[in-house]
Order: C-alpha cells, then sequence, then structure tokens
C-alpha cells in the first residue's frame, strides 16, 4: 500500500482583477474541478462577478474551513462535510445537496481493456483511489472493491491520491494503470479524448450525494454567495452539471 502525500491545492482565477474584495471564492472539491470552472465562467459572464476557485478534498477543505480560511462557499463531494461545517456554527444556512456524483474506472494505457476484472490482472501494478479518509469518492471505490470481494486481492497495489485531482494525474501520466475517478472528469473537455472509462454501478457503493454550504465570514459577501447557489441550482446551472455527468 502506497501513498502519495503531496497536497494537491490548485487556485483558480476567474475574472480581471486577483485583488478585487467582492471577488467570490469558492472552495470546491476536486471531482468538480472541471463543472465548476465551467459554472464560474458561465456566472462570471452573466453577471460580472469575479470568482477564485480553490480545488482540493472535501477533507482538506473543511479543516481549511475551520481553520479561518476565508472561503465564501463550500461545494463538497459528499453531504457529511458540509453538515459538520453548518453544525458547528460555520454556515449561514443548512446545506443543500446540488448534485448525485458517478464513480469511473479509468485508464490512459492503450493497451488496456478497461474493466472490473484488469483489477486482478497481474499487468495491472498500481490502482488509484482518492484517499478514503478525505475524499468521499475514495470511500466510494474502497466500498466498491469490498462489495466485489476483491479489497484484499488488490489492497498492495492502491496508490492513494490526495485528491481526484491527483488520482488523476496518477492516471494520465501512467504512474497507475488504472483508477477510480468521477464521471465529470473523463466527460470534461480536457480529459474526454484521454483513454477509456466505464462507469461502476451505484449498487456498488453508497449513493454520492454532494451538498453545498454558504460560510460564515466577516468578507460580506454573502449575498453574492448566495446568488451564485442560486444560479447552480437554476436551469442553466443543473444543464452545466448534466453535462458533466452529475444528476
Amino acid at each position: 500500500m502506497k501513498y502519495w502525500n503531496a497536497i494537491l491545492f490548485i487556485v483558480l482565477l476567474l475574472g480581471c482583477s486577483q485583488n478585487s474584495p467582492n471577488k467570490l471564492t469558492i472552495a470546491t472539491a476536486a471531482n468538480m474541478q472541471f463543472a465548476m470552472k465551467a459554472l464560474a465562467e458561465a456566472y462570471t459572464a452573466k453577471t460580472g462577478q469575479q470568482v477564485e476557485l480553490v480545488v482540493s478534498s472535501s477533507g482538506k477543505l473543511t479543516a481549511q474551513i475551520r481553520e479561518g480560511a476565508p472561503y465564501d462557499l463550500f461545494f463538497s463531494a459528499d453531504t457529511k462535510y458540509p453538515q459538520a461545517i453548518y453544525e458547528t456554527g460555520g454556515g449561514t444556512s443548512s446545506p443543500v445537496t446540488y448534485a448525485s456524483g458517478q464513480l469511473v474506472l479509468w485508464s490512459t494505457s492503450k493497451n488496456l481493456q478497461v474493466s472490473i476484472d484488469q483489477l486482478t490482472n497481474d499487468a495491472v501494478k498500481h490502482i488509484a483511489i482518492a484517499n478514503p479518509r478525505t475524499a468521499p469518492y475514495g470511500t466510494a471505490a474502497v466500498e466498491v472493491l469490498k462489495q466485489l470481494e476483491l479489497f484484499d486481492a488488490v489492497k498492495d497495489k492502491l496508490v492513494y491520491g490526495e485528491s481526484i485531482s491527483q488520482v488523476n494525474q496518477f492516471i494520465i501520466s501512467q504512474a497507475a494503470e488504472i483508477g477510480f475517478t468521477a464521471k465529470s472528469v473523463v466527460l470534461s473537455p480536457n480529459m474526454s479524448d484521454q483513454g477509456n472509462w466505464i462507469a461502476i454501478a451505484n449498487s456498488l457503493h453508497a449513493p454520492i450525494k454532494q451538498a453545498m454550504v454558504v460560510l460564515k465570514n466577516d468578507r460580506g459577501l454573502e449575498k453574492e454567495a448566495e446568488a451564485f447557489a442560486a444560479f447552480v441550482g437554476s436551469e442553466k446551472g443543473l444543464s452545466i452539471l448534466r453535462s458533466f455527468g452529475y444528476k
């Protein structure tokens, strides 16, 4: 069992001025990286509101929020982390489920036919999953392996990324021959022509319900944050989410 401990922390700036005090800062789970970028770009084009995205695992973002990171909204890969933030006084209102995610098995190795059976193939030395301690998609991947009674057979092949973004790096670079990631990744324009993937049956793991919460802070952007949240739940926002495979 191998762990990569490097923390992937991505900041995407959308809009003109990095220094604007009115810029929304959105903490988003790594599975939402490409979908949230599309949402933020559409929202900026519509309203002129500048948006900054901070991308990491849900668990790490939760830890940063509890330590006082100046984020305005938090889009998690589950419902547990936003609920915990709200219950400890960190949210302005109760969390809202904005999407349901889909787990996929993905490989960019040209000589590998993607299937569950390949996980026990001797040619597969490394299987990438997100760290289940901090990333809900990693938890789902472990549930799948255990449900199929494969976990013990492949546990020594597992390589853990700190987030889905790092898992994607392992798969794209072929540091891992195959791995579990989010459907939103393989449907993104950045990745749609890379490798092959199969969807994992939802019956093999708990539903991946994803929730968001508007965060309490002293930045004075609560109304702007609520407006962005409303946009995500609008027909335009939902159509963007659906295009990335969310339900």
